[in-house]
């Protein structure tokens, strides 16, 4: 008969479970991790309040104010924005705020949608191109409005030079009251297409190819695929760019100061550039104020609409 050894259970080693540090403990902790959160956001907060909020401020107020440089402010209700209403280039200004928005889109808004057609059609050089399409955003507006000044110059000008090559009729461009307009959409157009079509071409490279694949099974041709895959794919991209376009050029200001003057005939005359006549040179302040805000509630009409789409498109995804 075989003998059960009996062995002694080993030792187990119990260790004190450690209690949860307090809550207020971790409150502390907490606070403390956000509070060095904010003290790095302090810099860029403060100078957004001095340099933003506070002259869109400052200029409501002065609105609503008589103010001239060294003497005081004097209230005087909507005096002013009834005096600008009734200046003559008030109405030039807005028409002419709205012909150029409406060019810029025709002109300004199709041509960097074909242009990263192309880009992104090309099998060679690529990069290249991206850089040459990007290179006018990187001279400096004033450089590009004075380039383009002497360009249009209706005597040696580049572009009556080019046109007398051809044995074309030449133009007045920015001289002339018909065609200054549309010259300074072209220089706006050149100056800042460059973002808008890497932009695009990013869009267009986020499409996946088997839509393609499949549009030129159906025997779908260029324009098809365009019109029934790329569009489609892209409209959220196009809305948004369309909305920052109008944004942008309703605030159009160095091509007609550079090269122009708010000519011919106030042909050029934007309502930036009018803010502009009344803060400097009448040196009437609550005027400029005033057609500021004017210029303030449409922007922010857009703005809002703006809003309200990235946040509805970031609801659906």
């Amino acid at each position: 008969m075989k003998t059960v050894e009996h062995r002694p259970a080993e030792a187990v080693e119990i260790r004190p479970v450690e209690a949860p540090p307090p809550a207020h403990g971790r409150g502390r902790r907490r606070l403390a991790r956000q509070g060095r959160a904010y003290a790095f956001l302090v810099g860029g907060l403060v100078c957004f309040a001095l340099f933003s909020w506070y002259p869109a401020i400052r200029a409501v107020v002065i609105a609503f104010q008589k103010y001239t440089p060294g003497s005081s402010p004097e209230w005087v209700g909507t005096a002013n924005f009834t005096r600008v209403f009734k200046d003559p280039e008030f109405a030039d200004a807005w028409r002419n705020t709205f012909t150029f928005t409406v060019l810029a889109l025709l002109i300004g808004f199709a041509v960097p949608f074909v242009l990263a057609l192309v880009l992104n059609e090309l099998r060679h050089a690529k990069a290249f191109f991206r850089i040459v399409v990007y290179l006018p955003v990187m001279i400096p507006p004033v450089v590009s409005a004075l380039l383009w000044k002497w360009f249009y110059d209706p005597g040696t000008g580049l572009a009556n030079e080019a046109l007398r090559l051809l044995h074309l009729p030449t133009s007045n461009w920015s001289n002339g009251a018909d065609t200054a307009l549309v010259s300074l959409v072209i220089v706006a157009t050149w100056a800042n297409m460059g973002g808008t079509v890497l932009i695009y071409l990013a869009a267009l490279q986020s499409i996946p190819g088997e839509l393609y694949e499949a549009a030129e099974l159906d025997g779908a041709s260029l324009l098809q695929r365009v019109r029934h895959v790329t569009i489609p794919q892209t409209r959220f991209v196009i809305l948004m760019l369309m909305l920052l376009q109008i944004i942008a050029t309703m605030q159009v200001f160095t091509e007609p100061f550079v090269i122009t003057g708010g000519g011919p005939e106030n042909s050029t005359v934007t309502v930036l550039y009018l803010i502009y006549k009344y803060a400097f040179l009448y040196n009437d302040f609550g005027g400029a104020c005033a057609l500021s805000v004017m210029l303030l509630l449409l922007l922010g009409l857009f703005s809002a609409v703006y809003l309200r789409l990235t946040r509805s498109d970031g609801e659906d995804a």
